[in-house]
């Protein structure tokens, strides 16, 4: 018998220890090489864990276990034959298709095979994986339509369920029963409020206002928004208006980008944008490198592939970390004003939430205009207030002016006169 330990990969730099979230196989299962058998999580990201050789699998560790990197998770036996019936499809092909000359066979039993059994115990079911996604947001097993063998429910299907919404009618009710249940918090979600308490504790966190006209941006959207999805193969949504306006304005005030490291306070020359996105994990801020650098294209591209890898759970270490700026967005939630609270070692977040048609004054006349608020949350260590409200004055200027973002922040007549 050959017998492979399988160890836990480092999932990144400074990662000395993960938390089997999900085993995805069971225990004596024969798995495929690099067939996805567990879930880990990190203090950043949640991982799966591909098997390294075929063969019959042995757990070591079980769910909610904390294992420390290059730890044996299982044993592989690679010596292991594959179970009966799971030959390659592409092999067996062949032997079952009828020769021209033999008669057509009845049909019945192929439709037997292809079709889903109703009456299948796997049918409605949910896969271990779906299950914890299940349990993590409430969500029960007749709200979910199974694509999976026989009908089974799979992650993939819970996370489209959870994208599309449900409506009222499928919303599960109190029962009654006044009981309570205990539930781990992942090592992610541990991480997130041991870093958050320690920003409130260890920063002098302070939250400054405005508000911003939209109608310039949601007009621009609205004459471009075709052409620019036909030419970049991207919608054109708010957050690459504020990415840019952003990244103009660290530019200008560079203490807002800058973290503080031990006694010194380390600036920044490029500007990597944290863009805070919700995933069925939990609050995510994969981050856009060299944002200044790029396009709104560009930047509209760079956030969906991220959003998605974060959604689907691939999201790596590597991906969320090294920020030097955050923008977080409750608006997509309903939120009118919130105090968005740094992340560290940032020393500033912004705020962005719902628009809200409201009376106004423009010129002198009472109008009615699309009004955001948004909320600069910064570190007064090493932001005063001047920088900090010249930061958020700034961006509320190139975002109701948009054609400023194409001129580093002036105005094109100014650029035109050269003054």
């Amino acid at each position: 018998m050959s017998v492979l330990e399988m160890k836990v990969p480092s999932p990144g730099e400074s990662i000395s220890e993960v938390e089997i979230a999900t085993w995805l196989v069971e225990d004596g299962d024969y798995v495929e090489k690099d067939q996805a058998i567990a879930e880990v999580d990190s203090d950043k990201a949640t991982l799966e864990l591909p098997a390294e050789a075929s063969g019959i699998i042995t757990l070591k560790a079980e769910e909610g276990d904390a294992v420390a990197v290059g730890a044996v998770v299982c044993h592989i036996d690679t010596s292991a034959e594959p179970p009966a019936g799971s030959e390659n499809k592409e092999t067996a092909a062949p032997a079952e298709e009828p020769k021209k000359d033999d008669p057509v066979p009845n049909p019945a039993p192929v439709a037997e095979k292809s079709a889903p059994k109703s009456d299948s115990y796997a049918a409605g079911h949910p896969s271990i994986a779906a299950k914890k996604v299940m349990d993590e947001n409430g969500i029960s097993a007749n709200q979910i339509n199974g694509t999976g063998k026989d009908g089974r429910i799979t992650k993939q299907d819970v996370v489209s369920a959870m994208a599309a919404g449900f409506s009222a009618n499928d919303a599960q009710g109190w029962g009654g029963t006044r009981e309570t249940e205990p539930k781990k918090m992942s090592m992610l979600r541990r991480k997130v409020a041991e870093r958050l308490v320690a920003v409130k504790n260890e920063t002098a966190m302070l939250t400054t206002f405005n508000e911003v006209d939209m109608k310039p941006i949601m007009d621009l959207r609205a004459k471009y928004k075709m052409n620019f999805k036909e030419h970049h193969d991207v919608n054109l949504g708010f957050m690459s208006f504020f990415t840019k306006a952003v990244t103009e304005a660290l530019n200008l005030y560079p203490a807002v980008n800058a973290q503080i490291e031990g006694k010194e306070m380390i600036m920044h020359n490029y500007a990597d944008i944290g863009i805070a996105v919700s995933s069925p994990k939990g609050l995510m801020v994969p981050v856009v490198r060299n944002a200044e650098q790029m396009s709104l294209a560009e930047i509209e591209r760079e956030i969906k592939r991220l959003a998605i890898r974060a959604r689907d759970g691939k999201i790596a270490p590597d991906e969320m970390t090294g920020g030097t700026f955050t923008i977080t967005n409750g608006g997509v939630f309903g939120s009118m004003l919130s105090t968005p609270i740094i992340n560290p070692p940032q020393s500033a977040i912004l705020g962005m939430h719902n628009i809200v048609e409201r009376a106004v004054v423009v010129d002198g006349e009472i109008v009615v205009r699309p009004i955001m608020y948004v909320a600069l949350s910064y570190d007064h260590r090493i932001i005063d207030g001047k920088e900090s409200v010249s930061f958020l004055v700034k961006v509320k200027e190139m975002l109701e002016n948009p054609e400023r973002m194409i001129f580093g922040g002036k105005d094109p007549l100014e650029v035109l006169l050269g003054l």
